[in-house]
């Protein structure tokens, strides 16, 4: 294990030399004792190219020649553009999820394997030239004896090892990074690799993603916005994955999409559609939607209905990030950027302490120069990004789930443009946002959420009334621990009315209620 170790080593070493990487380190305000590596590392004496490449492209190349884990792990790192200069964003971006396909050999026997069962057992037909190719895994195109047509997505063997091996350095190399410059901690390498650590093991369990798609197909079964592929559960497993093979328009061929007659403005404001949905209705969003992963229904073109496929990767939002992202965004659709800066602090998104007016101010200078262009020019991801970066410089920790929110912001909004030039993204989100806001406050919904308050208290008052007679004494009347247990009903029922009343601002009429319900069971003896 040693022994391949070093040779790994050593194969980065080599394509960190051949693409001048070190040029990325030696750029950054390094201690003159960091700087004398300058003159000991012998290829730096050899005489430069007269044409040579930009960072942002030498890194993407190295990354390609490194191998499927680096090209993944590029792909994740194209993800924080919180993090990355523009120029390395960019070319991070442009890494295909195109690899050379191992050995048909190979991936029948895996499959096999995983099945427990011959191939020709399973299925009527199988096509042993893959469909697709990809860093973590490839894909066949298959028939199950049913009739179904179906394809079988297996891992690509030994990667665990590689894996190990390659996150190993990483973090080795991250952690040199952050010790030599405080640029380089200000972007958290660190942080970046541990993030991609858990990406790409989750990546490496197919029931993960398996489990994915049927949570995101049930939530829009029978919807024609959004079609996703049926998982046979009985036929998948850690390394192999059996689903619903779809026949459909890669949403990139616009030409094919022209040729059917597609609504193209209905399909990019539909897309803006199921991406608020999967946010704010169900708090489960697919995180990956790069063009290659999505597709376009060739029936009623007139009434298009896209398909999605690869749940690897799902982000989801807690009810108080819904609600505190829904007012950010009413409020910079307004332009109150005072109460935009406040709901950052409020979140606690930014510390207590930020002094609210030159969190304004800056936000201010953010924000109106995007709201002097056209509504149809202004970026809605870009403007969270710009927002990013601002609360940045106010200690700002950006949270992975709104990293993943705005990078698929920007991934549907680019695709949006791309379908339909004028998309307004704006006007397109504010009608969804003001009636998610409304419904939310609804006295249906309110009631919901006091209900599950109220379950809760009995398991609080349990254990407060274990902890209560646990360190009592002889002299505590008998009916003190009952009367006790009354008042942390009263308290906790207060305790909720007060949240409820705060969040609900002038819609708090169900909140007096409770709190007189409170009040009744305190005084309660």
């Amino acid at each position: 294990m040693k022994l391949l170790a070093i040779r790994r080593l050593w194969r980065i070493l080599r394509v960190t030399i051949r693409y001048r990487l070190d040029d990325l380190l030696f750029a950054l305000p390094l201690p003159w004792h960091l700087r004398i590596l300058q003159v000991l590392m012998p290829w730096r004496w050899l005489p430069r190219s007269s044409n040579p490449m930009k960072r942002g492209e030498a890194l993407r190349l190295a990354l390609e020649d490194l191998g499927p884990v680096f090209i993944k792990f590029g792909q994740i790192l194209s993800t924080r553009r919180d993090l990355l200069p523009p120029d390395i964003a960019d070319e991070m971006a442009k890494l295909q999820d195109q690899v050379p396909p191992f050995s048909s050999e190979q991936s029948m026997k895996l499959i096999e394997e995983q099945l427990g069962a011959p191939i020709s057992e399973v299925f009527s037909t199988f096509s042993s030239i893959p469909l697709a190719s990809a860093s973590i895994a490839q894909v066949h195109a298959a028939q199950l004896k049913t009739g179904e047509d179906v394809v079988v997505k297996v891992i690509r063997p030994g990667l665990k090892p590689i894996i190990a091996q390659d996150i190993a350095w990483l973090f080795t190399l991250a952690s040199l990074a952050e010790r030599a410059s405080p640029d380089a901690r200000r972007l958290r390498p660190k942080e970046v690799v541990s993030d991609y650590e858990k990406t790409i093991y989750d990546e490496l369990d197919l029931l993960r993603e398996a489990a994915n798609t049927s949570q995101l197909r049930r939530n829009f079964s029978g919807s024609s916005l959004l079609y996703v592929p049926q998982i046979y559960w009985q036929w998948s497993r850690p390394k192999v994955l059996v689903m619903e093979r779809i026949y459909g328009i890669p949403v990139t061929d616009m030409a094919a999409l022209v040729d059917q007659g597609t609504d193209l403005k209905k399909l990019a404001e539909r897309g803006v559609e199921i991406f608020f949905t999967q946010v704010f209705r169900d708090s489960f969003f697919h995180a990956d939607m790069h063009p290659g992963n999505i597709f376009v229904s060739t029936h009623t073109p007139w009434d298009p209905q896209y398909i999605a496929i690869d749940c690897g990767i799902i982000g989801s939002l807690t009810p108080e990030d819904q609600d505190y992202l829904a007012r950010n965004l009413l409020a910079f659709f307004k332009r109150d950027y005072r109460k935009v800066a406040q709901l950052h602090i409020d979140s606690g998104w930014v510390p207590s302490d930020t002094r609210i007016n030159e969190f304004e101010a800056a936000i201010r200078t953010v924000c109106e120069p995007i709201f002097e262009r056209p509504l149809k020019e202004i970026s809605f991801g870009h403007l969270l990004l710009h927002l990013f970066q601002t609360a940045r410089r106010f200690n700002m920790e950006v949270q992975p789930q709104l990293v993943l929110l705005q990078k698929t912001l920007l991934n549907i909004e680019g695709l949006g443009r791309q379908l339909y030039p004028d998309l307004d993204l704006w006007s397109t989100a504010q009608p969804y946002l003001e009636r998610w806001m409304r419904e939310r406050y609804m006295p249906k919904h309110v009631l919901s959420n006091l209900q599950q308050q109220i379950e809760k208290l009995p398991h609080l008052a349990h254990m407060a009334r274990d902890s209560f007679e646990k360190f009592s004494t002889n002299s505590v009347q008998p009916a003190a621990p009952q009367l006790w247990l009354n008042r942390l009903l009263g308290a906790g029922l207060l305790v909720a009315s007060a949240q409820l009343g705060l969040a609900l601002e002038l819609h708090a009429w169900p909140a007096w209620l409770m709190l007189g319900t409170g009040l009744s069971l305190v005084l309660r003896r």
